[in-house]
């Protein structure tokens, strides 16, 4: 098996293996950037030009591709609070914030720096758990499925729970967000919900105009309102200085990055639950590491634990993603499930094979996105002072641009005029939820994890019964979302207790 891993390294290394992967980081680079593009489609586009290519030079191609969107989407959404992926929301909640402060520098150099350790996670993690992973995925029936999806739902709780009334507000939202993934048509019933007659609502909302709508519409209101730029009035020449400040904060704060590293490795292998999910969950447990009422207060205004833990699981979860993918063809995400076709493209078969016959190029796999990532975040460090500096543009002058990125982003979801009805609709929410203080990332995780929620349970009960509530490991899992639930509350108690009840 060593021999394998050295040789998946020499693999990646060769010279046409090399030079695509390095053609692969740099198209992922740009995309990663843009918002609403999104790895999987880009991996979608790129698929004609693997046909002349051999393994060796196809999966560096598009699995470096893929696996550094994932890392620079986080600097769009930390410079201007709009989502690069839709796995990078959370990194907005306290990015944006960092940089409105201007903390630009501090805020980048803390994402990519705890996107590199995360990266290098969730391979090492890909490397050591593909023999042994088998049986716990398959493991996983749709019951287990239904409760992770509850877990993850239990993250509302603690991303809601600061300030007068929040835990009643951030499940309210939540509950908005549960009901609005409920529109179009259900999967099970083939029955039309919350249509209207309109033949667009008829697949449901799209996440990304609604992410974009929810949380960059109001972000760019507050701009214009403002009539700064982004950073306010902070010194031109500051703005880059506190990359070695942010690139410090992961290493002062490792053991969390760590475990935001291992939430994102371990939702990733779990088919179908999706990288914003461990994002999230990610989110709360970075909150959850505050040791009094002000530090927790904290998140949300500009933390920079608040940026490491979502920006360490973003990247863990990819190479987390490939062991299913890899081991019995179960791809974890869309961006997977397009690479599966790659390999049948290719001619290889997922399953026993890839450990035994293949094991060498797949070891080269976890190499590829260590590699990819080693080189992305070292450029992306070099030119952060540059691209901070796009914070002190003028509000006026940015906000055109600003707004195109958006309405582009939208509008390439699903190449329709009703998504960019959609941006301006939850435009409108946002900027209310925003104006009356109401927490926005609880209807994300609601809508997100409502589908998904609403399948596992279909499935669940038509296959089982009520009988599938006494399995053990639904138990198990039940008995988790109990600690979790109960933790922030459990937490305020204590940090009031040591506060002197304040």
């Amino acid at each position: 098996m060593f021999d394998a891993f050295i040789g998946g390294l020499f693999l990646v290394l060769q010279g046409k293996s090399f030079l695509f992967l390095l053609i692969g980081v740099a198209i992922g680079f740009w995309v990663g950037i843009l918002p609403g593009l999104g790895g999987g489609a880009t991996l979608a586009l790129m698929m004609p030009f693997i046909y002349n290519m051999t393994p060796q030079e196809a999966f560096p191609f598009l699995l470096g591709m893929h696996s550094v969107v994932a890392t620079t989407g986080d600097i769009t959404s930390v410079l201007f609070g709009i989502p690069g992926e839709p796995t990078t929301l959370a990194t907005i909640v306290d990015g944006y914030p960092m940089t409105k402060k201007g903390e630009a520098g501090r805020a980048l150099g803390a994402v990519l720096m705890s996107s590199l350790v995360g990266a290098v996670f969730g391979a090492l993690f890909l490397a050591v758990s593909i023999p042994v992973v088998r049986p716990l995925v398959l493991a996983l029936g749709s019951p287990e499925m239904f409760m992770v999806t509850v877990l993850g739902l239990t993250c509302i709780a603690t991303l809601s729970s600061q300030g007068k009334g929040g835990l009643f507000k951030g499940l309210l939202i939540g509950g908005f967000g549960f009901l609005c993934s409920m529109i179009g048509q259900d999967s099970q019933a083939g029955i039309l919900r919350f249509t209207f007659g309109s033949l667009y609502l008829w697949d449901g909302l799209s996440v990304i105009p609604v992410m974009i709508g929810l949380f960059a519409i109001p972000e760019i209101v507050d701009l214009a309102v403002r009539g700064t730029g982004i950073a306010g009035d902070v010194a031109f020449g500051k703005l880059g200085k506190g990359v070695k400040e942010g690139v410090i904060d992961t290493f002062r704060h490792f053991w969390l990055t760590i475990r935001c590293s291992a939430i994102g490795a371990v939702i990733g292998i779990i088919p179908g639950v999706g990288g914003g999910v461990s994002q999230w969950m990610s989110y709360a447990h970075a909150t959850q590491s505050a040791k009094t009422l002000e530090e927790r207060d904290g998140f949300g205004k500009g933390d920079v634990r608040g940026v490491l833990g979502p920006g360490a699981s973003n990247n863990s979860k990819e190479g987390a993603n490939l062991i299913p993918t890899i081991a019995f063809g179960v791809p974890a995400s869309v961006g997977m499930a397009i690479l599966l076709g790659a390999f049948l493209v290719l001619g290889i078969v997922p399953g026993p094979d890839m450990l035994t016959k293949h094991l060498t190029l797949t070891y080269s796999m976890v190499w590829t996105i260590v590699i990819a990532n080693l080189i992305t975040v070292p450029i992306c460090l070099l030119f952060i002072d540059q691209l901070a500096k796009l914070t002190t543009i003028r509000g006026n002058l940015i906000i055109p641009f600003i707004l195109l990125l958006c309405f582009i982003g939208a509008y390439s979801s699903n190449n329709s005029i009703g998504d960019l009805i959609v941006v301006l609709i939850f435009g409108g929410i946002g900027c209310f939820l925003m104006r009356f203080r109401w927490p926005r990332p609880p209807f994300i995780l609601g809508f997100i994890l409502g589908s998904l929620a609403e399948g596992y349970l279909f499935t669940s009960t038509l296959r089982y019964g009520a009988n599938w509530l006494y399995r053990p490991k639904v138990i198990i899992i039940f008995l988790i979302i109990v600690a979790f639930a109960m933790h922030p509350y459990i937490q305020k108690k204590r940090l009031m207790k040591q506060g002197g009840g304040k």
